[in-house]
């Protein structure tokens, strides 16, 4: 029966075709749609998006906590704790610039000659002590220490690709080191995601970057002089362009705006040294291009606050990271420092717990004198031990793995500590021909060594090994929510004999910045980095060591 259409209403008489082809549209994109979804589960395209954008999904961010707005409640704690100079402490003899009471460096036109180590001043290891810890001899390619992307979750195992014993040297692209094995990780801490876990940041090249560095001397206030290279007259610039890229992936540009979003609400602190001076000021440089920060610091403790995101960068002067004292002792007298290597630098302990990410880094003060103190008795010393009839326990290279060992213990142990510290490693000098006094020198130095090239620093090598097993050993005893990264530098920067400040660590226009007649070298600094520079590199490793922490642990909130 066929309904006729009322007059007026055109086209009713086509509607059982309308609906058709409805129907056979409709069921058309059913028919897509479920192919396309089948087609996404076998061939998954996320993680390789991912791959190529570090960026956080704007649409999926975590909101990270955020300080109080009230800017004078923000450092008020902090600033009751800091602005007291604890006057029991003594940070001896410095590789140290001085530091002002608003925290900014003053009296920094020179080097103080005691500063830098001497050759003559370090227990260089023997033959057969090389031949233990797997040193390769020199002229022979990287050694490879235990492997270098180690991670800690404190699940109480270390990495298994740690193994100290092991001294073979993988190749770069090799399938151990582009999946290194994680260790077990407790319900309470966060996995890398395995793209991220399958690249080893440390093993790679240096190339050259035309687009040179995110800053230069001019537009970073809070550089020290002895670190503004071309301020002081260095005639290349080459040292500036050159950027490390890992074998397996990207390094990305650091990227300010990125680590303030990162770091939203957070404090990054830097203990450590002068070299631990030199990486926080690399990383003001780098921020201070898109947003000049309060100065907050006081002669205690460097603050440097970003109002946009209540991101705290501080900066804790710590030469050794143990408990040290010039009191007498034993049969050691008053005036030599006195390291107590089984004891934290109490000086910064008290203010972990409000730090959310710690860089702590140390390694040159051990040659300079101290006296070692295990279990409450003086067991060995540095440039000191007045008592030949007596023979040393451990030194100066033993004493740096005990201290490694201690603080990192500490942090890992500490009870109210949940934050992730990365230990950034042994930071190579390049004294070549002598020590800084003895007519050693990097001058004219321009570009990083060539693969082959590099010329192994048997004490380096020793430093860093003993540095790697405390690492390995302190992970294994973790009892806290804190996690441990070893961001290792060492391999890398060992090719970077041109980042130095050489003989150009002063704005003097009458400094001596060539060898005399008599093939004598100018005074120089071969430890410290110019900035721009190299040092730059380790801001960008601690931003991606950022990444990979903070960006998991939101992905898997989401």
């Amino acid at each position: 029966m066929i309904l006729d259409s009322p007059k007026g209403v055109p086209g009713l008489v086509a509607l059982p075709r309308s609906l058709s082809s409805m129907a056979v549209t409709v069921g058309g994109l059913a028919i897509f749609l479920v192919l396309g979804s089948l087609l996404l589960i076998s061939y998954p395209i996320g993680s390789t998006v991912h791959g190529y954008f570090y960026g956080v999904d704007n649409s999926n961010k975590l909101a990270l906590p955020v300080f109080p707005s009230n800017e004078s409640n923000t450092d008020s704690s902090l600033d009751r704790n800091v602005d007291v100079i604890n006057r029991n402490s003594s940070s001896g003899p410095s590789l140290e610039v001085p530091i002002s009471s608003s925290g900014v460096n003053d009296s920094v036109n020179d080097i103080d000659k005691n500063s830098l180590p001497s050759e003559s001043d370090l227990q260089i290891p023997s033959a057969n002590a090389r031949q233990e810890v797997g040193v390769k001899e020199k002229g022979s390619s990287v050694a490879s220490s235990a492997k270098r992307n180690v991670v800690s979750d404190n699940s109480g195992s270390a990495d298994k690709g740690s193994d100290e014993s092991s001294t073979t040297t993988s190749a770069p692209d090799s399938e151990s080191e582009a999946k290194p094995v994680l260790s077990d990780v407790p319900s309470n801490t966060t996995p890398i995601s395995s793209e991220d876990s399958g690249c080893d940041l440390y093993h790679g090249i240096w190339f050259f970057d035309s687009q040179g560095p995110s800053y230069t001397n001019n537009t970073c206030p809070v550089l020290t002089q002895m670190q503004n290279c071309q301020g002081n007259g260095r005639p290349d610039k080459e040292y500036e362009n050159w950027r490390w890229k890992p074998s397996q992936c990207e390094l990305p540009r650091f990227d300010a705006k990125k680590f303030l979003e990162l770091m939203r609400g957070k404090t990054l602190a830097f203990i450590g040294d002068s070299v631990a001076r030199n990486q926080m000021e690399s990383m003001l440089c780098l921020l201070w291009q898109v947003e000049v920060p309060k100065n907050r610091g006081n002669r205690r403790m460097q603050r440097y606050f970003f109002r946009s995101t209540s991101t705290m960068i501080v900066r804790i002067w710590s030469s050794w990271l143990v408990h040290k004292t010039s009191e007498p002792f034993d049969f050691a007298r008053e005036g030599v420092v006195k390291l107590h290597l089984d004891a934290p630098d109490e000086d910064f302990m008290e203010f972990i717990p409000s730090f959310d990410v710690i860089v702590l880094s140390s390694g040159h003060w051990f040659a300079k004198q101290s006296v070692y103190v295990l279990s409450n008795e003086i067991v060995g010393g540095q440039l000191w031990w007045p008592d030949k009839s007596r023979s040393m326990k451990i030194n100066n290279i033993e004493a740096f793995g005990i201290s490694t060992e201690t603080i990192l213990t500490s942090m890992v142990t500490h009870p109210n500590y949940t934050g992730l510290t990365i230990l950034r490693s042994y930071s190579p000098d390049h004294y070549e021909g002598g020590a800084w006094n003895t007519g050693g020198s990097c001058t004219g130095k321009v570009k990083p060594l060539a693969p082959g090239e590099l010329v192994e620093n048997g004490f380096t090598d020793i430093m860093h090994k003993k540095q790697v097993r405390a690492f390995d050993r302190a992970i294994k005893k973790a009892t806290n929510k804190s996690k441990l990264r070893l961001m290792d530098i060492t391999e890398p920067f060992g090719y970077r004999h041109d980042g130095h400040p050489g003989p150009y660590r002063s704005p003097d226009p009458n400094k001596i910045t060539k060898r005399g007649p008599d093939g004598r070298p100018p005074p120089q600094d071969c430890l410290h980095w110019c900035m721009p520079g190299p040092v730059d590199t380790w801001n960008e490793f601690v931003l991606e060591i950022i990444r990979r922490e903070f960006e998991g642990s939101q992905s898997s909130l989401l």
